[in-house]
């Protein structure tokens, strides 16, 4: 994995991507916060060594290098997911290429499904905390050292000061933005009843299939992260509607411009 995470380092530093201040991935239907972008440098990620290649219809599988707001800023325009049958190391390995490259900052978006009826579709949920029940960690196996340590502390994966700064950003721009767990499961079927009341009880508010091992790495490497997450369809099991990933999509397309003015603003604060 080191060598790898050099190979890729070294590849788009030739490319003229280097000390970006904040990294930025973009979930599901949310790629077009890169048109807020001053871009300078596009890579496909079949094209990188090492970056395995966006399978996810809706995930366009670029990774965008420019500024925005006056930052340098290095955007994912689509993410790996577990129900690819990529190793969570393939997943994470974007993530410390990023920080090795230079970001100082991660923010990433993801859409999800709400089991709490105060939260509905249609919203921005800002991620306060949340629960992993992936089946694998991408930090098992060897540690590097240089990396960060054996066991890093999760008590605030997601940093008090960036969280901040949105909730304050969205009061001032009278955006909605609530504040919740997210759980993190293998996908890539949706949940049934039982599965949303199980996951509801065990204290989540959204349920998604991304995000968790990013932040697990982020914490990992000592790099501040913050997630929003657009909540896409109601997960209520005793008023349960199908749902298609169409609708999902256009859900996500609806509320994204609230993402992007959140992000944008935050960004121009991070200088």
């Amino acid at each position: 994995m080191l060598e790898q995470v050099k190979e890729s380092v070294d590849f788009l530093r030739k490319k003229g991507i280097d000390n970006p201040k904040v990294g930025i991935v973009l979930g599901t239907g949310l790629g077009a916060m890169v048109n807020e972008i001053e871009m300078e440098c596009e890579v496909a990620y079949k094209d990188i060594p090492n970056f395995p290649e966006a399978t996810v219809e809706f995930h366009e599988g670029r990774l965008i290098f420019g500024t925005l707001n006056g930052v340098k800023v290095l955007a994912m325009q689509g993410r790996y997911h577990f129900y690819e049958g990529y190793s969570m190391q393939q997943i994470t390995l974007p993530i410390r290429v990023m920080k090795l490259l230079g970001i100082e900052y991660l923010l990433l978006s993801n859409a999800s499904g709400s089991m709490n009826r105060n939260i509905p579709k249609g919203n921005l949920m800002l991620l306060d905390d949340h629960i992993n029940l992936l089946p694998l960690n991408p930090i098992i196996g060897k540690n590097e050292d240089d990396w960060g340590t054996r066991f890093p502390d999760m008590s605030a994966p997601y940093d008090h000061a960036l969280n901040n700064k949105l909730q304050e950003i969205a009061k001032d721009k009278n955006i909605p933005l609530h504040k919740g767990v997210y759980v993190s499961v293998p996908g890539p079927n949706l949940e049934t009843r039982a599965e949303y009341r199980y996951l509801r009880t065990i204290g989540a508010d959204a349920v998604g299939m991304s995000t968790v091992p990013e932040v697990i790495v982020a914490n990992h490497m000592g790099l501040p992260c913050a997630a929003v997450s657009v909540v896409t369809d109601d997960c209520d099991p005793d008023n349960l509607k199908e749902i298609n990933i169409e609708d999902i999509i256009a859900i996500a397309g609806k509320t994204e411009p609230l993402l992007i003015t959140l992000y944008t603003k935050l960004i121009k604060t991070l200088k």
